[in-house]
Formats: C-alpha cells, structure tokens, sequence
C-alpha cells in the first residue's frame, strides 16, 4: 500500500527528504531532511516515515559489526551513566538528539 503524503509543509519536506534519498541518491542530503522533518514535526505520521526512511539508510550503509558496535557502545554509555549527560560530545549525538525523548 503507498503511503499517502499531504499537501502540507511537513509533506513537501518529507516529499524532498524522499526524493533525495530514492531519485537524486543523495544519501547525506536526505539524511539531513530526514531529521529536519523530525525535529520540526515531531508528532506527524512523515516524522515517522522519516525515521524509517533513516533506519533505511543506516541498514543499506552502515556494515552490521560496526552498526552492532555502536549500539554497544551507546548501550554502555547508558549503563555507566544513567544518562547521556552530554549527547552533542558523543560520537553519535546529533543522531541521539533526536530520539532522546523515547529513552528511559
């Protein structure tokens, strides 16, 4: 079933972030449209399709031992912390900016 995206302002940019990604091939472009309709529209149906689109593109680019060792890592960050005190310092913080909110 196709997913229908509406003549809205978070619409156009999901359009783009999509177009980038599946006609331009333009992987970094359409990662950061991506997350710029995540952070502008966080709770909208294309903010969701972003993120998909994003686990997308993680899983075409990213080798699985170095996607399975940055979880890890993120992981241990966690349980030594409690907390990711400074997300911007790490490695993966703008990336973990993002989602912070569905962290417990």
């Amino acid at each position: 079933m196709k997913k229908v995206i509406q003549k809205t302002k978070v619409g156009l940019l999901y359009a783009t972030a999509h177009a980038a990604h599946y006609r331009a091939k333009d992987l970094p472009e359409a990662l950061q449209l991506y997350r710029d309709v995540i952070r502008a529209y966080p709770d909208t149906l294309e903010s969701g399709y972003a993120r998909s689109q994003i686990q997308n593109i993680v899983s075409d680019v990213v080798p699985k031992q170095a996607l399975f060792d940055a979880q890890v890592e993120l992981a241990l960050v966690h349980v030594t912390h409690d907390s990711l005190p400074n997300v911007a310092a790490h490695p993966f913080g703008p990336l973990l900016e993002d989602s912070q909110e569905g962290i417990s």
